[in-house]
């Protein structure tokens, strides 16, 4: 049996796409979206309005997720595998650094924390499990964005209005974001100083699974007066160790 079965990739895109999207999206748009021919798009979007994954909408030419989708997104939750891979990592990133970790999955324009491990005598923070904030704002969401396709970032950041604020700090357009990401893949690391809560700072990193995608990012927050430049870069490097290992937990074939 192949290992690669293009059809079933591309299908997975499709829904992918679909689900970044902040409503039902034309076919066109898709086959733009992914680079790909209209006619392939057509026929993945057919089969998988066959198979329920997927919702067309004959008035309005688009197309959005179906029930099947919300299933397999009940059944996710339930199960919560990426938090029981990813718990035991995390708790050992916070014995070996001392500083307070915790894991986040993109959830539109937001982070949503699913793993948050408090270390000892640390500063309070206001994340914690089921906790929402927005993506570009964070160092776990940052380091996820890096990784996505410049065309998934667009279409969840579509103009200024999708830019919330909580310091006054921060990317607030695209092109800012776009910018603070290019930093990100220079660099090898994600951070931010002050813009999530003030006088605090992060370093993320993210794991990806089989295809080579970020699907959840990793960090820690500490006293941003308390981690001069080489000390961000030790903490930056232990948290890469993290999310390589969470990685090789999902299956991915070349951890970060």
């Amino acid at each position: 049996m192949p290992s690669d079965v293009p059809a079933a990739r591309q299908a997975v895109r499709v829904l992918a796409y679909l689900a970044a999207q902040a409503g039902p999206s034309p076919a066109a748009a898709v086959a733009q979206g992914l680079g790909l021919p209209r006619s392939t798009v057509y026929h993945l979007l057919s089969v998988l309005v066959d198979e329920g994954f997927v919702t067309h909408l004959p008035e309005e030419h688009r197309y959005g997720l179906g029930t099947a989708s919300l299933a397999l997104g009940s059944a996710y939750a339930r199960q919560a595998p990426l938090a029981r891979l990813a718990r035991p990592v995390v708790a050992r990133l916070v014995e070996t650094t001392g500083e307070s970790a915790h894991l986040a999955v993109l959830n539109g324009r937001e982070v949503l924390y699913l793993v948050e491990q408090r270390a000892p005598r640390r500063p309070t923070l206001v994340t914690d499990v089921d906790v929402r904030l927005p993506a570009h704002l964070t160092a776990s969401g940052r380091a996820v964005l890096a990784g996505l396709p410049a065309a998934q970032v667009r279409a969840l950041f579509p103009s200024a209005a999708a830019f919330a604020d909580r310091t006054g700090v921060g990317p607030q357009s695209l092109s800012a974001l776009r910018d603070v990401l290019r930093g990100v893949r220079r660099r090898g690391w994600a951070e931010e100083d002050g813009e999530v809560t003030p006088g605090l700072a992060s370093v993320a990193q993210a794991a990806v699974d089989h295809t080579d995608l970020p699907v959840a990012g990793i960090a820690l927050t500490f006293w941003s007066d308390d981690a001069p430049p080489a000390r961000r870069a030790e903490l930056a490097a232990a948290v890469g160790h993290a999310a390589a290992e969470v990685s090789r937990r999902l299956g991915a074939r070349r951890p970060q």
